[in-house]
């Protein structure tokens, strides 16, 4: 995973001159969970059929110009990066909730964690 090759990435795509902003989000494992609970590390599965799927709903929408997603999978540490997602789009009214809207349903329908 390269957050800086995934922005060059978007910025090479053929339509990018009519891109107004770009938004990443780095997910990260945390030291703890929701409950407050210490985690020590993270165990991701990834539906890659349902990411592949996710991504091309969220290129349809209006003003995104392009979106790329990329999940780690695999056991992880606290502090390791876990999802990467780029959104291109013209105006923040799109490209905004796209970015959640893409995160949400990433994290809902696509990895499954188990923290130890």
């Amino acid at each position: 995973m390269d957050l800086s090759e995934m922005i060059r990435k978007v910025k090479a795509h053929p339509a990018y001159h009519d891109a107004g902003m770009i938004l990443c989000h780095n997910g990260v494992v945390r030291a703890t969970s929701r409950d407050g609970k210490p985690v020590r590390e993270l165990i991701v599965k990834v539906n890659r059929y349902r990411l592949a799927e996710i991504v091309a709903e969220m290129k349809k929408r209006p003003g995104i110009i392009e979106v790329l997603a990329e999940v780690r999978e695999g056991k992880l540490v606290v502090g390791d990066d876990v999802m990467y997602i780029v959104v291109a789009g013209d105006f923040r009214e799109n490209v905004f909730p796209a970015l959640m809207d893409a995160v949400n349903m990433i994290k809902a329908q696509v990895t499954t964690k188990t923290e130890l």
